[in-house]
């Protein structure tokens, strides 16, 4: 298997749905947003630099030397993009052509961002803080910001490993924020700047991208947590599997506001349901395995997932269309043939 390349420069790339039967996606499975160019490797990553800095009582400067000084966490975490899914829905917005793929697990170990922000000593008055990638077009660098409580939350990481090696420059390394729960976007990858700020951050990747708009334009809201949503990986839609005999049917599911709490499946195009099986958790931030066991009588049919988390979200049957088409957590049918 190989990623799917959805655009050569700024590279992005897809994971292979089959690639979701691991319980952790494999770093050069895991499926790649760019922005821009990458930034070059450094040649000693041990010297690569964070500046802490803005409405803090003492600035600071660190390397992955400092960084590693701090407590470590290690967080399986399921990143998904804001625009995964996008060419489901119709008109089909403008963005990268992502198809289901956009959406990947690992494990991430780094500091809690909240230890670096006190080192630092946050002052009153601040409200939130930006981070800041070695990403950039010469003019705009790619930057994100965080309320003041999801940078203190204690899961919210500057990483330096990924699946228990160090993050490959492909995927942010050397050093990345991982914002379990939100939409990738939020996860800014090659990070050199950590700002603290008494007002709302309103760079482009703030307010003018990765925010809902309705057909006129309007914004409905800011993109943050990733809406539940379900996957099946086996069957592979389009296939041929046997009549009269026990199919087993195989997916995964996740949301970033609550975690997963059930999962059903129609074999008839969403007319009828049954309950699948969930799989161990991997934790609150990671997708959940569900299977579900069928035996299909002669024919062509329509296999449908649909997640429920723990607050009640569940996915809707049809695609919440918006202009740049986030957040599409519609149910995904598989059409499979049996004979």
């Amino acid at each position: 298997m190989n990623l799917r390349v959805v655009t050569p420069r700024p590279f992005n790339a897809s994971t292979p749905i089959p690639a979701l039967a691991e319980d952790r996606t494999h770093p050069r499975l895991h499926y790649v947003r760019d922005h821009f160019d990458r930034p070059e490797a450094p040649a000693d990553a041990d010297a690569w630099r964070v500046r802490v800095r803005g409405l803090v009582a003492r600035p600071l400067e660190l390397g992955l030397a400092e960084l590693r000084q701090f407590p470590s966490r290690a967080v399986d975490v399921t990143l998904e993009c804001a625009g995964n899914s996008r060419t489901r829905l119709r008109p089909v917005p403008s963005g990268v052509g992502w198809d289901d793929g956009a959406v990947s697990t690992a494990r991430w170990t780094g500091a809690s961002l909240v230890e670096i922000l006190m080192r630092a000593g946050v002052e009153p008055g601040a409200v939130e803080v930006v981070l800041r990638g070695a990403d950039g077009d010469g003019e705009t660098a790619y930057a994100r910001s965080l309320p003041l409580d999801v940078a203190h939350h204690p899961d919210t990481l500057l990483a330096w490993e990924m699946d228990d090696a160090p993050i490959p420059l492909l995927h942010g390394g050397p050093l990345r924020l991982v914002v379990p729960g939100w939409y990738a976007m939020a996860s800014v990858k090659w990070v050199t700047d950590v700002e603290v700020s008494d007002r709302p951050f309103e760079g482009r990747f703030q307010t003018g991208d990765y925010c809902y708009l309705d057909a006129e334009g309007r914004v409905l809201g800011p993109v943050t947590l990733a809406r539940v949503k379900s996957l099946l990986y086996e069957p592979a839609d389009g296939a041929q599997v046997p009549a009269s005999r026990e199919v087993k049917v195989h997916g995964r599911a996740w949301s970033g506001d609550a975690p997963v709490r059930r999962v059903d499946v129609s074999t008839d195009g969403g007319a009828t349901w049954r309950r699948a099986d969930l799989g161990p958790s991997l934790g609150p931030y990671a997708w959940r395995a569900f299977a579900f066991r069928w035996t299909p009588s002669p024919g062509a049919h329509v296999l449908v997932p649909r997640a429920t988390d723990e607050a009640g979200h569940v996915q809707p049957l049809e695609p919440p269309w918006n202009l740049r088409g986030y957040g599409n957590n519609a149910v995904v049918p598989v059409r499979v043939t049996a004979k």
